[in-house]
């Protein structure tokens, strides 16, 4: 393919401090060794890993008509992710999140939904779906104005138009699930979720039996994160796939599902096979953990296949 992938949904500014080795009590003060301004949200993210994996790639969101809103947007830019989807907002700042990094790379996470909240179906250019090759939607469930009949009237069309379809799901705090997505699943390609996030969709437990009710929901392909244990992968007529992880030394686990995804695309983009594209995924997803920030440890795509290849495995 040479057509670019589309990456839509949240776009975000993160402050991360590491490590955190205590909580402070009111009016105190904890100190952290590292702290720094990055780039975040599920489309940042999964585009910057794109970007850094050679593909072209273009992002639709929007952030605020503010200083947080010029870094996400400059960041990107200097990446060489295209941005002419991205709209400002004159009413509510750019989305941003406290990430505290605690010593063994968890995360626990103060966010401003901001800018965000306010996408809406008007703001996203057909056009540049319609002139990609694959549509990828991440932060799913925390768009409330895209989230819905919109998301499926956008991965409709983008069907129609013969774009190839993703989306990634973040947890819903509001325990809406199934009822938002539900009109959407026969419109995703390729449909990856975290475990937990997937057992909350479908109400069931063990991951085959999970992945497998998200199929008859009419997903095309399902492919489930599980952090350490790896991931499963199912698709209609043929084997189902469980990968262990890479053995890594995490440093920030920030970003490591969203460059599952972006792994996951790259492998399609390039037809390869599922079992491929899949291990490629897991390889992205580990190597972006050994770096700070939500793309600190991704490399080129030379560098993750010899990842791939020759890295260990978690036993």
């Amino acid at each position: 393919m040479d057509k670019p992938v589309v990456c839509l949904g949240i776009l975000v500014a993160d402050v991360v401090g590491r490590p955190l080795h205590s909580v402070p009590d009111p009016g105190r003060l904890v100190l952290v060794d590292e702290m720094g301004l990055y780039t975040g949200g599920c489309a940042v993210n999964a585009a910057s890993v794109l970007a850094a994996l050679g593909l072209p790639v273009e992002v639709i969101g929007k952030v605020g008509a503010d200083p947080l809103g010029d870094f996400v947007v400059n960041a990107m830019q200097e990446r060489g992710i295209g941005t002419q989807g991205v709209k400002r907002d004159d009413e509510r700042g750019t989305s941003a999140t406290m990430v505290m990094v605690d010593p063994d790379g968890e995360r626990r996470f103060v966010h401003y939904i901001g800018a965000n909240a306010r996408l809406t179906f008007e703001d996203v250019s057909m056009q540049l779906i319609n002139e990609a090759s694959i549509f990828y939607i991440g932060g799913s469930l925390v768009l409330p104005g895209i989230d819905g009949a919109p998301t499926a009237k956008l991965l409709q069309a983008a069907q129609a138009a013969g774009v190839i379809t993703f989306l990634d799901t973040v947890w819903d705090d509001t325990g809406r699930w199934m009822k938002l997505l539900e009109p959407s699943l026969p419109f995703i390609d390729y449909f990856i979720p975290s475990l937990p996030e997937a057992q909350q969709i479908v109400g069931l437990d063990e991951p085959e039996e999970v992945a497998s009710a998200l199929i008859d929901h009419g997903v095309g392909t399902v492919a489930l994160k599980m952090g350490a244990d790896g991931c499963l992968v199912m698709s209609p007529g043929k084997d189902t796939l469980r990968l262990p992880a890479y053995q890594v030394e995490v440093v920030d686990a920030t970003g490591a599902g969203d460059s599952f995804a972006a792994g996951f695309i790259a492998g399609v983009w390039q037809g390869w096979s599922l079992d491929k594209t899949a291990r490629f995924a897991s390889a992205v997803g580990g190597l972006c953990v050994t770096g700070v920030g939500a793309s600190g440890g991704v490399r080129s795509l030379a560098e993750t296949i010899d990842f791939m290849e020759t890295a260990q495995v978690v036993n």
